[in-house]
């Protein structure tokens, strides 16, 4: 059997982590992708990374950025990864509209660079890039892989790109390159500023009385929001498959951003509407209202389903940031 090599961009993030751990327990050998920084940004990783002098190390971190297409051909055809997921990017749809041509460059033309690589190596690399239901914009839901993309911000506009060049490369040169659509996924290492995780924390420092007020945006946003640890797992069967495709990955059931809040604040016995606020600089200039996938490609193709939904998800958050 060919050793398996899996090459992970953004191999600290949310993502990263998780896919990371699940890569490991099945025997691959695990490459990451992390940007320089004067201090260290590798906590999500720490509890499985090794010290480089062990003599059977399983993860390897390599210092690089997606805006640096000749560093990513060298470092591919150094690592000879068979799989290479790109979850790499500026993911953040508000800091969007504040850095247009960073999220730019970094989740499109990024993107792009690593195809370059597959096909400049010549050799039989599969690709998974994450694209996300953003890409749906204001197109109603249910959205599934047959849903017009309509997006509506600089973030999205980025990822349309990149999702297209995914399509292209498969086409025109025969790369098994996939698209994973993946509606918000969340989780314990959710980052800091995402809305979720956000009202996670703030709930934990108010009910340890280190936080009066929590400040949010649009309450009446509707997503469609999964648990991280089980979405990764959609991303590695995408690649065990003889042929690229294109799938949603989601739970099929919406909720908005005050139903959330309100089973969050409800698991610590608190009454949100005693520490919640609205501040019209959180709300975007172009607002996506709904967001709810259709994964029934997923399931039939992949044997995917999602498990967890998004109550019992804002009860495991709450609990593991009190």
């Amino acid at each position: 059997m060919t050793k398996k090599v899996g090459f992970i961009t953004g191999v600290t993030g949310q993502d990263g982590s998780y896919l990371a751990e699940l890569l490991l327990s099945k025997g691959y050998e695990v490459h990451g992708l992390i940007r320089r920084a004067s201090t260290f940004n590798t906590s999500r990783i720490d509890h499985i990374y090794q010290d480089p002098h062990d003599p059977n190390p399983k993860l390897y971190l390599h210092y690089g950025d997606l805006t640096d297409g000749v560093g990513l051909t060298n470092l591919i055809r150094e690592i000879q990864p068979t799989e290479i997921y790109n979850l790499a990017a500026q993911s953040h749809v508000m800091v969007s509209f504040t850095m247009p041509q960073y999220t730019a460059q970094v989740d499109a033309v990024g993107s792009v660079a690593i195809l370059e690589a597959i096909r400049a190596t010549k050799k039989d690399i599969r690709f998974y890039q994450a694209s996300t239901s953003e890409l749906f914009g204001s197109t109603p839901p249910p959205q599934n892989e047959i849903s017009p993309f309509r997006p509506r911000s600089p973030y999205a506009a980025a990822k349309l790109m990149a999702f297209w060049s995914t399509v292209n490369y498969r086409e025109a040169f025969g790369i098994h390159a996939t698209n994973g659509i993946l509606f918000n996924h969340e989780s314990p290492r959710r980052g800091e500023t995402f809305v979720t995780r956000k009202i996670t924390r703030a709930v934990a420092a108010i009910k340890s009385g280190k936080q009066k007020t929590l400040f949010l945006g649009n309450l009446d946003a509707i997503r469609d929001w999964g648990y991280a640890k089980e979405y990764v797992e959609s991303m590695w069967l995408m690649l065990q498959q003889d042929e690229p495709n294109d799938y949603v990955v989601a739970t099929g059931v919406g909720a908005t951003v005050r139903d959330f809040v309100q089973v969050a604040f409800k698991h610590a016995g608190l009454d949100w509407k005693e520490f919640v606020e609205i501040d019209k600089k959180y709300e975007r200039p172009t607002e996506v209202d709904a967001l709810v996938g259709d994964a029934s490609k997923a399931y039939s193709a992949l044997g995917w389903k999602a498990k967890t939904k998004w109550d019992d998800l804002a009860r495991l958050m709450v609990d593991a940031d009190l």
